[in-house]
């Protein structure tokens, strides 16, 4: 799997079928953003048959079906939606369409997995929980950063045994490679895109809520710049904000497109966890200098301090744990307050940021 490209960064395997074959039927529409891959890969891992696919680019859909020969071209849109044999949906559109679409999908009775961030508006927002709770439908969000890294699943694990007590503050780096001349036009427009703190932010504010154990939170300070590349003067390259949870974690957490082209990855994303027993470091996609594998987990509390490679040791059950959601009404893989609750922040930090030059 390549990492250099984190666009294109699509992990595979990690899960196991939770359903017969054919008994999950899903459909890819809107193939932007090349996130749609991991998410489809998420999915057929958890036995989710991919049957159709529809992007208005007809070359965008040539690619999709190579990769997934079991899915058919769709005519149009409106003939995915109206399959009564599609259980869900799942989108990697231009982030300003995702919510729009995801309300359309719930009004034809399926189920709807957009890639992050799922909406760039609270009226957006506001749109989704209403046909959420007009229609009973589940609206999931591809926070991949969490669902799909080995290491966070690992670290949310030691969470829930105790392993570094009462989780107190969590700290997030995500820097990105730009890599601008194979980005599409619509990741310079802002009104498009969000903001860096709705576009990759996302990442950053879900996991802050899941590793604390938090319901809502608060969002202290935000800051956005465009340090480095005036040409796209619509265009973020740094963003940070602090967050104060509502039972007294905090959270801060930079986000960035200057990941160097030396780094053997597309971003050295960073996640430090301090507990009231312990601390745990996640360097989710290589450790700088020292080893190319994704996944490693640094743990220490009253016991011990060790390193632990977590790839291949716990896979990916959020997809499947999602089929199963929707099949049954359950909340197993994430609860439909806490996909919004995440993305309601990230709305937030992004409206109230201070501009920095």
């Amino acid at each position: 799997m390549q990492k250099a490209d984190g666009m294109n960064y699509a992990p595979t395997g990690g899960g196991k079928p939770v359903v017969e074959k054919g008994a999950f039927p899903v459909a890819a529409v809107g193939l932007d953003h090349g996130h749609i891959y991991g998410m489809c890969n998420g999915l057929a891992a958890a036995g989710a048959e991919i049957r159709w696919a529809w992007d208005p680019d007809p070359a965008r859909v040539e690619q999709f079906v190579k990769t997934y020969p079991e899915a058919r071209p769709a005519r149009s849109k409106q003939e995915v939606l109206q399959d009564p044999e599609v259980r869900l949906v799942a989108s990697a559109c231009v982030p300003a369409d995702r919510g729009p679409l995801g309300c359309e999908v719930l009004a034809h009775g399926k189920d709807y997995f957009a890639d992050k961030a799922p909406m760039t508006t609270l009226e957006q927002l506001a749109a989704a929980r209403a046909q959420v709770a007009a229609t009973g439908r589940k609206f999931a969000v591809y926070y991949s950063e969490r669902l799909h890294t080995e290491c966070s699943i690992y670290a949310g694990n030691l969470i829930a045994e105790g392993a570094i007590g009462r989780v107190l503050q969590v700290i997030g780096l995500g820097p990105h490679r730009l890599n601008a001349p194979s980005r599409p036009a619509w990741f310079f427009e802002r009104e498009r895109y969000g903001g860096i703190l709705i576009d990759i932010g996302s990442h950053q504010i879900e996991q802050f809520l899941f590793f604390a154990g938090a319901g809502d939170a608060q969002v202290v300070s935000a800051r956005t710049a465009n340090y480095n590349h005036k040409q796209y003067p619509e265009l973020e390259d740094f963003g940070d904000a602090s967050l104060t949870a509502d039972n007294g974690a905090t959270n801060y957490f930079r986000v960035d497109w200057f990941t160097p082209d030396g780094l053997g990855a597309w971003g050295d994303g960073r996640c430090f966890i301090l507990g009231t027993e312990g601390y745990i470091e996640m360097r989710k996609y290589l450790d700088i200098g020292r080893d190319p594998e994704s996944d490693q987990l640094y743990l220490v509390n009253g016991r011990e301090e060790k390193r632990i490679a977590t790839h291949g040791t716990v896979g990916f059950p959020f997809f499947g744990e999602l089929i199963l959601d929707c099949l049954e009404g359950t909340e197993r893989a994430m609860t439909q307050e806490h996909t919004f609750k995440a993305a309601e922040l990230c709305l937030l930090a992004q409206a109230q940021a201070v501009q920095v030059e």
